[in-house]
């Protein structure tokens, strides 16, 4: 059966527009496509694939894992399953760990959850939920209207009510939204879609505190920061700012689909046996390969090396930059940087998105004027010479 890129186009709903090329295989830092073009991967799969391609510590943990058990639903527990809460509550603030397959279906089952919390505790009218403009927390018509990026929400019908919205790093602005009837207020420690914008922690310190102050749970949207991506095992620790609840996925299964939500047991207990659930959630398989990825990414000389590979990266891209002339900025902690274009080049950084790939780079976009970079945590230094050598010559043809 010969399949090519014609075949997207043919047999798959439009909603993506996926490169001209098909990757076949990979290996650490390195993806080949169907014509055996090998590339440098420095987009890991919008921050996933945290231990590269094919790493053996989750080849070994899935393979062990098909060859015993697959599925058994929440019906029962499974080994696998409460071996990767534990990690998670030993590494984190938290008590307790909810379970599902992506980070859209944890930042649903943590705004379901604070809101239930927020009900029970102090009525019906404690239901309001505060995020920040231009965020992204995922595809559910919940999450994408919390998001604030009206593009991602409009055209689907009304959208769910109680939902407001404030500026990122602007203490006043949420100090302007939030009040005595606000549930929640959900936030990304760096706003991933729209740009690669750390927040300050003097920002997260005022939120925290607002929260405090109305008794409003703080969850923060850990999916792209999480699980290594800043350095430490998740940038609220980065930070020195406690969450209520912290949800988590991507680079959490290193390529395996699975997310979690993660709160205290004062909090969890809003949620009873019945008021949510989720088929896949939890299965072994996932839970399997994200427990080896704990354990790869928890030792200290993997994230140590997350702030060594950031300095080499900022360091390249100004190098090049200072040729080039095409970045006004360089942002972002850890293995999620943030490449700004300069004004004159304003809304392309597609082009130069598909220039790199033509030059055997992967590289992301974080809206149309910033080039994300979102590698394997344990990315060689040869590889982020060379992927930093082909964007070069990317840069240089989109200069020309």
């Amino acid at each position: 059966m010969s399949i090519t890129r014609a075949d997207f186009d043919q047999y798959m709903v439009p909603n993506y527009a996926p490169a001209a090329f098909v990757p076949v295989r990979g290996q650490g830092s390195r993806v080949w496509d169907q014509a055996g073009k090998e590339y440098v991967d420095f987009a890991g799969g919008i921050a996933v694939n945290s231990l590269g391609h094919c790493h053996p510590a989750l080849v070994k943990a899935i393979t062990e894992q098909a060859n015993k058990l697959w599925h058994v639903s929440n019906v029962f527990t499974n080994e696998p399953a409460l071996a990767l809460a534990q990690k998670l509550v030993d590494a984190t603030f938290a008590d307790k760990v909810f379970f599902c397959n992506s980070g859209a279906e944890a930042n649903e089952a943590a705004l379901k959850l604070a809101r239930r919390a927020a009900i029970e505790r102090f009525g019906a009218q404690k239901h309001k939920v505060l995020s920040v403009l231009n965020s992204f927390h995922g595809r559910t018509f919940f999450t994408v209207s919390v998001g604030g990026q009206p593009k991602y929400s409009d055209g689907f019908g009304p959208k769910p009510a109680g939902i407001s919205h404030f500026e990122y790093n602007d203490l006043k602005s949420l100090e302007a939204a939030i009040d005595d009837d606000t549930a929640c207020v959900i936030l990304e420690p760096i706003l991933g879609e729209s740009g690669v914008l750390p927040a300050t922690k003097e920002f997260l310190q005022g939120v925290r505190a607002l929260c405090d102050k109305h008794n409003a749970f703080l969850i923060f949207d850990e999916v792209q920061t999480g699980a290594g991506r800043t350095g430490s095992l998740y940038a609220y620790q980065h930070f020195s700012v406690t969450p209520d609840i912290l949800t988590s996925a991507k680079s959490l299964g290193g390529g395996f689909p699975i997310g979690a939500m993660l709160t205290t047991a004062d909090i969890a207990k809003h949620l009873v046996a019945g008021t949510h659930g989720t088929t896949y959630g939890g299965n072994p398989l996932g839970c399997a390969v994200a427990g080896a990825v704990l354990d790869v990414i928890t030792t200290p000389a993997v994230l140590a090396g997350v702030q060594t590979k950031h300095d080499r990266f900022k360091a390249g891209i100004e190098k090049i930059n200072a040729d080039v002339g095409v970045f006004s900025l360089v942002r972002g902690l850890g293995l999620l940087i943030g490449a700004v274009l300069k004004p004159e080049y304003e809304g392309k950084a597609k082009d130069v998105l598909n220039l790199a790939a033509e030059e055997g780079l992967m590289v992301l976009m974080a809206g149309p004027n910033v080039i994300r970079l979102a590698p394997s945590l344990v990315i060689e230094d040869a590889d982020i010479d060379e992927g930093l050598a082909r964007l070069a010559k990317a840069l240089k043809r989109f200069v020309a």
